[in-house]
């Protein structure tokens, strides 16, 4: 057991593995049940057929500096080369763009119990939707719904994970710019994707009620920039990754003024152009 936590996941994709830092999760075995309906006549029993679907549920887990490339690449779902940046001793930039579930490279997880010493293998996952979360005072998060086609493999194993502490990014560390002008009463952003036959994305963003930053009802480009601040990484890269949105139309003001106190009220725009990502590993 790591840090008082009885479960982990490990991603595994055809260039890496890695442990995820642990915070939710609701992976199992999908099963479906194809019912027969009782006859007009008889005793009225009705029968079923238990069909096992391969995997289904959920990953949640903060974004470190170890783990952003990855996790940010499975949500996203394709990735161009990754170009070296000069002047530094071994650092990359990757872009990453957003792409229909049916498009995207499959991968693997490996979910773990410690005190049963059990692990699941779910083979030929994708991601089939989003939900990254943004907020001030938060550690950023992301949740990944899983799907997969096979059962999970099951095997007992001894091993005791070994957990590196790494730098989380952090709400309180994130810029955002709007049509070219940064924002500084945004207190956080959603943004959900679902990825099934198409992308389909909305953007949520909460923020307090400013003269000076009346956000426009149709946004050109949004970028959403996150970054560490300790000292230790590469020069002039502290650990960033940067979202870009692209043609933003507002759906939704559930703004409430009925109160005394400063304003904090949510919008909610629909997504109608590209979701692109930069990221340093």
């Amino acid at each position: 057991m790591v840090n008082g936590c009885d479960c982990s996941v490990v991603v595994k994709t055809a260039c890496c593995e890695k442990e995820i830092p642990y915070s939710d999760e609701t992976l199992r075995e999908a099963v479906s049940l194809l019912e027969e309906e009782a006859g007009i006549e008889g005793d009225g029993v009705c029968g079923a057929i238990r069909k096992k679907g391969g995997a289904a549920g959920c990953v949640i887990t903060p974004l470190t500096i170890g783990t952003a490339p990855l996790l940010l690449y499975l949500a996203m779902g394709a990735a161009g080369k990754p170009v070296f940046v000069s002047e530094t001793r071994g650092l990359y930039q990757c872009g990453l763009n957003l792409l229909p579930m049916e498009d995207t490279e499959r991968f693997d997880l490996i979910q773990g119990r410690q005190t049963s010493g059990e692990r699941r293998l779910y083979e030929g996952c994708r991601v089939k939707g989003f939900e990254l979360r943004v907020m001030r005072g938060e550690t950023v998060a992301l949740r990944l719904d899983i799907c997969g086609e096979r059962s999970p493999a099951v095997y007992s194993s001894a091993d005791v994970l070994e957990r590196k502490d790494e730098e989380r990014f952090n709400g309180d560390c994130v810029a955002y710019r709007i049509n070219g002008k940064e924002y500084g009463n945004i207190y956080g952003v959603t943004l959900v994707s679902k990825k099934e036959g198409g992308t389909r994305t909305e953007l949520r963003v909460k923020r307090a009620l400013e003269k000076d930053y009346d956000i426009p009802q149709i946004i050109d480009e949004m970028t959403i920039t996150a970054q560490l601040l300790r000292d230790k990484y590469e020069c002039r890269r502290f650990g960033i990754f940067e979202i870009t949105v692209k043609r933003l139309v507002l759906i939704s003001d559930e703004t409430n003024v009925n109160c005394a106190d400063a304003v904090i009220g949510p919008l909610r725009y629909y997504v109608a152009g590209t979701v692109s990502t930069e990221v340093f590993c």
